[in-house]
């Protein structure tokens, strides 16, 4: 029986994963800082528990993420990894990495060097950002009564859903490498999102177009954030979720 660990197993897309990976018939071990939380315990940012967690793992999937620390967390793993002779490592990334100068990203960019330089064999899938992580920012920015409108800002934001199935697929297939993106089917405009946004929560607020300064504004005016030719696109749309 083929043996998974999953990290980030209790996340948005984790919560996706992990059954269709235990509908497989795999054996899926949920890695989490919190007992109450994961099969096994570990802390991915001291590297604390990490070895015995990986340790009789054939797979395994780097779902874990945050704002800080996503290069450390994925170096401690990868080194876990090759001691433990895994023979599949599978990174999510986010798309945009190397192309729109923000420190969140640099910090994927060096996670993602981690994992091809790592001696394991690997896949790693840039997904656009989700559903629910749009309308949590647009949660946040309609609080206000008025609120910035980022002039030529664009997501094509992408179904958890659909990533979880893409990752399913590519976790029990070969290592591939960098495989193509994968984003949502339709690009929005930030001012049709927050509008949207507006009339389904039966909101009135004033929309101040701003514009995004500096070398960032810029990667993002010309769809840096967006997906490359040749991507993978889901099925589900914004209106639809």
């Amino acid at each position: 029986m083929t043996t998974i660990l999953v990290t980030g197993g209790t996340g948005t897309l984790g919560r996706q994963v992990v059954p269709r990976l235990r509908e497989t018939g795999a054996k899926v071990r949920v890695l989490s800082r919190n007992a109450a939380h994961g099969d096994v315990v570990a802390d991915l940012i001291t590297g604390e528990g990490v070895a015995a967690a990986v340790d009789g793992a054939d797979i395994v999937l780097h779902l874990a993420g945050g704002q800080k620390g996503d290069d450390v967390a994925t170096r401690n793993l990868v080194a876990a990894a090759r001691e433990a002779g895994v023979r599949h490592l599978v990174y999510i990334s986010v798309i945009g990495v190397g192309r729109v100068p923000l420190a969140w990203l640099r910090m994927k960019e060096a996670a993602e060097q981690a994992v091809a330089e790592s001696g394991v064999p690997w896949t790693t899938l840039r997904a656009a950002q989700f559903h629910d992580l749009v309308r949590k920012t647009l949660a946040g920015m309609t609080k206000s009564p008025i609120v910035p409108v980022p002039g030529g800002l664009r997501f094509e934001p992408v179904d958890a859903r659909d990533v979880a199935d893409r990752l399913v697929e590519l976790a029990l297939g070969e290592p591939a490498g960098l495989v193509p993106d994968l984003a949502g089917p339709k690009v929005y405009d930030m001012r049709d999102l927050i509008t949207g946004h507006l009339r389904a929560t039966g909101k009135r607020r004033l929309l101040l177009p701003v514009r995004i300064p500096g070398a960032a504004g810029k990667a993002y005016r010309s769809g840096g954030n967006l997906a490359l030719a040749g991507a993978d696109h889901g099925t589900r749309t914004w209106e639809e979720f």
